[in-house]
């Protein structure tokens, strides 16, 4: 990898490898008094008599310093326990999004201690990571959640450590406000796509409050038409639920399986028994958006969001919407009246009576 270090316009490369049974950082350059009189001004720079090159210890300042942590590979102990906390996060049947969201976090980590036994890693090196590394390189606070979840999980699960994770800084949490479209801009997204299938996955988005991942889950079976539900199995946090279907809704969904005849999935894929993919879903909303001239960045997402906020405009009682959108806590549900208009449209702004 070439850099340059300080000020110097020369071509430098960074390349790291064994040295007396170390792992070390050499550090190569084109033959020059200027640039060979400021690499030795390196904390703990030695010369190599065999590889006729200078280079510093691999250590997790110098490889920071030098943008070399996405060069390392684990070792194979780190390695070894990644796999043994993989299995264990499947065998305790977390998500498969959690399970790589995990364990890619925790190879980061890992990696920045590459030069170090799991078994010597103290409180302080994570704390140290939380500083060097993720606020360093200016990372969000939720990557700084993910990483501090799957440390934590580790060390008490795998490694069994007397590590007190509590020690370990956490971010604030950001109080955002959900994104919320109007009922206007919602049905011009919903009447946009020409294909049944695509109008029918974005209407039920928004009538049923799903998420992405519900919607593509479904199975035929779910739709109870009788009681007009539908029953959302194994949904966040491993539990079922179910929330109402309109009456229009169910109208779209029959003509759908009749144009459509699913078997296995409510929606499939191009090849049959398999899911729509979640690519493909983002699609037909960025193609319904670019109908419709919409400029906003919206997501899937904000189609749950309006659909809670309209429920509550409507009047819907906040714990019945903590239900039907399958919140923990009731916390989480009421964060939709700081974005409700229903109030605040009605306060009079003292500008219109001057």
């Amino acid at each position: 990898m070439d850099h340059k270090i300080g000020a110097m316009n020369k071509k430098i490369t960074f390349t790291i490898t064994k040295h007396n049974g170390k792992s070390i950082i050499l550090i190569q350059f084109e033959r020059d008094k200027a640039m060979n009189e400021r690499v030795k001004k390196l904390v703990d720079v030695k010369w190599s008599q065999t590889k006729r090159d200078w280079y510093v210890p691999d250590t997790p300042e110098y490889r920071s310093r030098f943008k070399l942590e996405q060069e390392v590979k684990l070792t194979d102990e780190q390695l070894t326990k990644q796999i043994a906390y993989k299995n264990w996060l499947s065998s305790k049947r977390y998500s498969a999004s959690t399970i790589k969201t995990y364990t890619e976090a925790l190879s980061t980590f890992l990696k920045y201690y590459h030069h170090k036994p799991i078994t010597e890693i103290t409180n302080d090196d994570i704390i140290a990571f939380n500083n060097d590394y993720i606020l360093k390189n200016e990372l969000s606070a939720s990557y700084q959640n993910q990483i501090v979840n799957a440390i934590k999980l580790f060390f008490k699960t795998i490694e069994r450590s007397k590590i007190d994770i509590s020690l370990v800084h956490r971010p604030k949490r950001e109080k955002t406000l959900p994104n919320v479209l109007s009922k206007e801009e919602v049905k011009k997204i919903l009447e946009a796509p020409q294909n049944i299938k695509h109008r029918m996955m974005l209407s039920l988005i928004y009538s049923c409050g799903l998420r992405r991942s519900e919607l593509l889950h479904l199975k035929p079976a779910d739709i109870d038409s009788k009681r007009n539900l539908i029953v959302i199995r194994a949904a966040k946090g491993k539990k079922d639920r179910i929330v109402p279907l309109s009456d229009k809704i169910l109208v779209m969904l029959r003509d759908y399986y009749k144009t459509y005849q699913p078997k296995t999935w409510l929606f499939e894929g191009q090849f049959g028994n398999e899911k729509y993919s979640e690519k493909s879903l983002q699609s037909v909303l960025k193609q319904a958006l670019d109908k419709t001239g919409i400029k906003k960045p919206v997501t899937l997402h904000w189609l749950r969001h309006s659909y809670a906020t309209h429920l509550l405009e409507a009047g819907t009682d906040l714990r019945y919407i903590q239900e039907i959108l399958g919140h923990k806590s009731s916390k989480t549900t009421e964060i939709y009246t700081h974005v409700s208009t229903k109030s605040i449209q009605k306060i009079i702004s003292p500008f219109d009576t001057l």
